[in-house]
């Protein structure tokens, strides 16, 4: 029969056995050094100048002085001396200077958290994954680094995402309370979208890119040109807002046809470009004038053009082009002026156009 168990090697108390309490006491204190193992470190060689009564240890390799011949054994500071407790496979210990669970496999003392994560099923970091978001992180910043040439690295740095086919969809979703305000990638197609949402159902594209050749729209942006298909008729020394009844394009309905204006659906600076095509009425002597006007009542500077001259009806034309700063709702009118004599501005060659361009 054994006088020690099979796995800590307590000793037993055999029968007729003098001082019982000797060997009752030694495994006492066996199983206080090894019950929930706690170390202190797992590199040292040798034994700490000042240790305090419990201190463990896993002896490093190449160990000396008491520990000499004890390479990755426990070492126990119990009742003022080294006391050694060899592994088993399958010990756990805590090692406290690391923050780090380690098993015993037989031969040394292993990470139980391995040292490449692969094929895991789900990954949550400071939340809980699951099977929708199987990479779930709670945090308030990250990074992403390249590895520099000095550490074996190229010094760059690629982020790659990649969807099945060019019918389904790869990006970023931006989000406000977890209602998505914003979308960036390549939806449905493999053109680069950028699209905002004021309710996360309802999405406008702001920025498209053809990847077949990279040119760029903007889908929402306000832009329009308007003509007039009737011979607008101006009097003498009169400022007259042209009839401008029809358009060749409306993006985002900005001009108003119903009352000859555009109007303004955001603040920013604004292009516009206009052509004011004479028409005889009586005479050819006409000094013929154009202007663009804001709100109805204000010239903007550098808008205003003239010709005075013998015109030759449906030939001579003004053409005017400015930039200017709006606010949401102000109004941009094309209007005609004649001195000397009346006239009419043309059908189909009198025309307004203009965009957003900041």
């Amino acid at each position: 029969m054994s006088d020690a168990t099979t796995h800590l090697l307590l000793p037993y108390i055999l029968a007729a056995q003098a001082q019982k309490h000797v060997t009752h006491n030694e495994a006492l204190r066996i199983l206080d050094g090894l019950v929930q193992l706690s170390v202190l470190d797992r590199d040292l060689t040798a034994p700490p100048a000042s240790p305090t009564d419990g201190d463990r240890y896993i002896v490093g390799s190449g160990a000396t002085g008491d520990w000499a011949g004890w390479d990755l054994n426990i070492a126990l500071w119990t009742d003022g001396a080294w006391l050694r407790l060899p592994p088993r496979t399958g010990w756990r210990a805590w090692v406290e200077d690391e923050g780090l669970l380690l098993v015993y496999d037989g031969s040394g003392w292993v990470g139980t958290t391995p040292a490449s994560l692969k094929n895991l099923a789900l990954l949550g970091l400071g939340t809980t994954a699951d099977a929708a978001n199987p990479f779930s992180a709670k945090l308030n910043a990250a990074l992403w680094t390249a590895k520099t040439v000095a550490e074996g690295g190229t010094g760059d740095l690629f982020y790659t995402m990649n969807k099945e086919v060019a019918g389904d969809d790869l990006g970023l979703t931006l989000q406000t309370g977890f209602v998505t305000k914003a979308l960036v990638g390549l939806f449905g197609s493999d053109r680069f979208r950028l699209a905002v949402s004021a309710d996360g159902s309802t999405f406008f594209d702001g920025l498209s890119v053809d990847n077949a050749n990279g040119i760029v729209d903007q889908p929402r942006l306000p832009r329009f040109k308007a003509y007039t298909n009737y011979d607008n008729y101006v009097g003498v020394g009169t400022w007259t807002k042209i009839g401008l009844n029809n358009t060749d394009t409306n993006d985002q309905g900005a001009f108003d046809a119903a009352n000859n204006h555009f109007v303004a659906p955001v603040d920013g600076t604004y292009l516009f470009g206009a052509t004011l095509m004479y028409k005889v009425n009586a005479s050819t002597t006409a000094r013929m004038r154009g202007r663009l006007v804001v709100n109805g009542t204000t010239e903007i500077r550098g808008s205003l053009g003239e010709i005075s001259a013998t015109h030759v009806t449906l030939a001579t034309a003004i053409w005017l082009q400015t930039m200017v700063p709006l606010t949401a709702g102000d109004t941009v009118e094309l209007q005609g002026y004649f001195r000397v004599a009346d006239g009419y501005f043309a059908a189909d060659h009198t025309s307004l156009w203009g965009a957003k361009i900041g």
